[in-house]
């Protein structure tokens, strides 16, 4: 039985610069060959990463991406390609027997992953989509806390902010400005975070209805349509439970949670991307409010609690969890279907308050 899953990279986006560093660090892992439009794309995005992280041999450069899934030194592909592209080539790996880890949204639409999940489901290959955080061992002791009833308590609110100031070069040039490749904008590329935390705080209970807004749309000049660059969400549960989430390309860098309990709350600062460092944390805070006669005082009461993992590029990081994971699970031969649920909950959360965005920002009712 082979211990090491063989990968492709079916693109040359930026972000793949990052999961190849992971995949070196994946002690499961290697990459076979990427692909791009042309061979010598490929071959410069090869060049470039292996000064960084150096894989030997090299991994082979390949012009088209049908000869990357023709490939049979390829065991699973890695997907960063548009939102746009990305439903079409994750199910031509699905039918070519590719395992397929696809960047985020899915999908243009539920019904998109739906149709992906079922060719993943058809030919026994595993789905999966690269939300990083996912794989940090922080999350267990989140969750833990989350579900303490003497810290935390009863779990009533989220609230989450996941934003960058995107540059002018950004605004008037980026693929996420153009709604043929990225259709959900900031929704997409960010709400794609904050609804999978909440979700997942949840343990995956869909909302009983949602609402969303559009705050600001910016139309690129090639773009048919124009896209999300500042939204806001609301999520309402059945048994009382509520969460909101803003993201923006306007507002500068914020990745946060807070999450409120009838005891106390959580705070989590760096919930996508970890502070820099060699450990990932987040402080749990039961304050106190005491009347002393005519003394009213709010006393504070933090303890924050670490784990050890490091931030990015290193053998504990949270990406090279993700691809470990991954390819343990196709060294198995058996998938893990819960992954894919994962992301058809995550997106028909976003289609819904993008739809109440559209009609503006009423309720929509959600099948729970």
């Amino acid at each position: 039985m082979s211990t090491v899953c063989r990968w492709g990279i079916l693109g040359t986006a930026g972000i793949a610069q990052k999961n190849w560093k992971a995949l070196w660090n994946a002690e499961n892992a290697t990459i076979s060959a990427v692909a791009s439009r042309s061979a010598d794309r490929a071959q410069a995005f090869i060049e470039a990463c292996q000064g960084d992280a150096h894989f030997d041999p090299a991994p082979r450069a390949l012009g088209g991406y049908e000869s990357l899934l023709a490939d049979d030194e390829v065991d699973a592909v890695y997907i960063p390609l548009p939102t746009g592209l990305r439903t079409e080539w994750a199910i031509k790996a699905a039918e070519a027997g590719k395992h397929v880890l696809g960047e985020k949204p899915s999908g243009r639409n539920a019904e998109e992953v739906q149709t992906i999940l079922d060719a993943c489901a058809a030919n026994q290959v595993q789905y999966m989509d690269g939300v990083m955080f996912m794989h940090s061992r922080r999350l267990d002791a989140v969750k833990s806390v989350l579900k303490d009833p003497e810290r935390i308590g009863e779990l009533k609110r989220i609230a989450t902010q996941f934003s960058f100031r995107a540059p002018d070069d950004f605004m008037q040039h980026n693929i996420r400005l153009n709604s043929e490749l990225e259709p959900y904008g900031c929704l997409g590329d960010l709400g794609w975070y904050s609804v999978r935390f909440i979700l997942w705080a949840k343990d995956f209970a869909m909302p009983a209805r949602v609402c969303g807004r559009l705050l600001k749309t910016v139309h690129r000049a090639d773009s048919p349509e124009p896209v999300p660059v500042e939204f806001s969400g609301e999520l309402f549960y059945a048994d009382g439970f509520s969460a909101s989430f803003y993201i923006s390309f306007l507002t500068e860098h914020q990745q946060w949670v807070n999450a409120s309990g009838t005891r106390g709350y959580l705070a989590l600062e760096d919930f996508v991307l970890p502070y820099f460092g060699s450990s990932v944390g987040f402080d749990v805070c039961n304050h106190n409010f005491r009347i002393e006669g005519c003394e009213f005082n709010y006393e504070p009461g933090k303890e924050r609690i670490s784990v050890p993992e490091y931030a990015n590029g290193q053998p504990q990081a949270q990406e090279t969890n993700l691809f470990r994971n991954f390819s343990a699970l196709v060294l198995s031969g058996t998938p893990d279907a819960s992954w894919g649920a994962m992301t058809l909950k995550t997106q028909q959360v976003l289609d819904a308050c993008l739809r109440s965005a559209g009609e503006g920002g009423g309720i929509i009712d959600l099948v729970t």
